[in-house]
């Protein structure tokens, strides 16, 4: 005889309840070895949620119990047929079938019945709940399930704010000035290496625009050299400063000596803002140079996880630990998701475009390793490996050459004024001719000894920045 399907469930139930005392005694075990009064009361809200869970168990048992029947059911006789007058027709030949539909009826009717009534009763609730289901619902509801809603009712939302990037007042009068003319200068061969060097520096400026600027600029330099030429040229700023004097020698010799000055001024400035881009270039080179080593490490291990190359460099922008790098990988990433170019495309316009000669290496030999279908995890290996080598000669480089400028310091500030104070003081006692008295002579090596120092810690400042 096959067991019901309500018998096979009810089993079930019961394996979930001997699951739940279990977990409410190891819960227990673990209380003895608890200290804090918070993981105490995590532990007990969730043996009061077991208890709630076995309560739910406990209730489907009778419906179970009424719903098996382990008698096999008889023929009626015709003694038993005194329920006739309730159902209703003749059961002098009433079969086992018929008793089977009269207990089916009998049996299921009332569970349907009941479970119409959970389902209207169910949609009240959820259309409109009373004041006393309110309450009765937040006395069910644990202390710390309070602060759980209560963390999250209060916590703020992230609001993004889009910010729209207009050039300044000074780019727009640039371009309305010289926008034709830079247009031509643009096309030139003398500015293919400052556009591609206006990429590399990340400056955001079209080839165009930074034209512009720097025809304007020169232009207001010329005018400012103007002025300097007028103004030397009727007046002279003596060793009396700061007391200016009318200059006596001839117009010819005053403008011969002052003329330089109309050239010199916006020429310099041309020169300077086209060397500028360059030198932004460098500075980034050098501070992705020095977080590449250590960035490819943290690639390896990411592609080791098997994800998708692309999502390498999404998972690189999050750590937040690699500023000079970010403008390289955010531009990746504009370029397969804005643009839709394929990852190797972009790759090879990064590399093409990179500040960096090593980082530009990384992004060839990363995308040669995509289209061969190499192992990415032992490439980035591989490549960790020789950027560490590389580091760490160039920090040895630099520990040689500050051991070179400490000498040199030692020499030259320390050392060497020291030597010529004595001369000049035997010199004094001498008689050969110094005619500076000692407070002089102490006043002029002080001087020169803190030019120095300012100038080398300057120097050093500088040193340390680049590299």
């Amino acid at each position: 005889m096959t067991l019901p399907n309500d018998f096979s469930s009810m089993k079930e139930d019961i394996k979930t309840q001997k699951k739940i005392v279990k977990e409410i005694n190891s819960i227990f075990k673990d209380m003895k070895n608890l200290k804090d009064k918070t993981e105490k009361t995590m532990a007990l809200s969730q043996v009061e949620e077991l208890k709630k869970s076995l309560k739910l168990v406990n209730q489907k048992f009778p419906v179970h119990l009424n719903n098996i029947n382990f008698v096999q059911p008889l023929k009626l006789s015709k003694v038993d047929l005194g329920i006739s007058s309730k159902i209703g027709g003749d059961f002098s030949e009433f079969d086992e079938a018929q008793f089977n539909k009269i207990k089916d009826l009998n049996n299921i009717t009332p569970v349907k019945l009941e479970e119409e009534k959970q389902k209207v009763t169910l949609k009240s609730r959820q259309n409109k709940l009373s004041r006393g289901d309110l309450k009765k619902l937040h006395e069910g509801i644990t202390d710390l399930e309070k602060a759980s809603l209560k963390n999250l009712l209060n916590k703020k939302k992230d609001v993004v704010v889009k910010m729209e990037k207009t050039p300044s007042k000074y780019v727009k009068f640039a371009n309305s000035l010289f926008v034709k003319r830079a247009k031509v200068m643009e096309k030139n061969d003398f500015f293919k290496t400052l556009k591609l060097d206006l990429i590399r520096a990340n400056l955001e400026f079209l080839p165009m625009s930074y034209i512009s600027v720097m025809l304007l600029t020169t232009m207001i330099a010329f005018f400012i050299g103007i002025f300097l030429f007028v103004f030397f040229l009727f007046f002279n700023i003596g060793p009396e400063l700061p007391i200016i004097t009318l200059m006596n020698s001839s117009i010819l010799d005053r403008f011969i000596k002052t003329f330089w000055i109309i050239f010199a001024a916006p020429i310099g400035t041309f020169l300077l803002m086209y060397v500028y881009p360059s030198l932004e270039k460098s500075s980034i080179e050098t501070g992705i140079n020095r977080e590449l080593p250590f960035a490819t490490i943290h690639m390896s291990a990411i592609a080791g996880s098997m994800v998708d190359p692309s999502k390498i460099f999404q998972i690189m922008l999050t750590t937040k630990n690699y500023p000079f790098l970010e403008k390289e990988f955010t531009k990746i990433i504009n370029e397969v998701n804005v643009y839709g170019h394929d990852l190797v495309s972009a790759l090879r316009n990064a590399a093409y475009h990179s500040p960096s000669a090593k980082l530009s290496e990384l992004f060839n030999g990363l995308a040669t390793t995509i289209t061969s279908g190499g192992d990415l995890t032992k490439f980035f290996e591989k490549r960790s490996q020789t950027l560490l080598f590389d580091y760490r000669l160039d920090r040895e480089k630099q520990t040689k050459s500050a051991e070179t400028f400490m000498d040199i310091y030692i020499s030259v500030v320390i050392a060497a004024p020291m030597i010529l104070m004595l001369l000049l003081m035997m010199m004094k006692i001498s008689g050969l001719g110094v005619s500076l008295s000692t407070s002089m002579i102490t006043l002029i090596m002080v001087l020169g000894v803190s030019v120095v120092n300012v100038g080398f810690l300057t120097f050093l400042h500088l040193k340390q920045s680049n590299e």
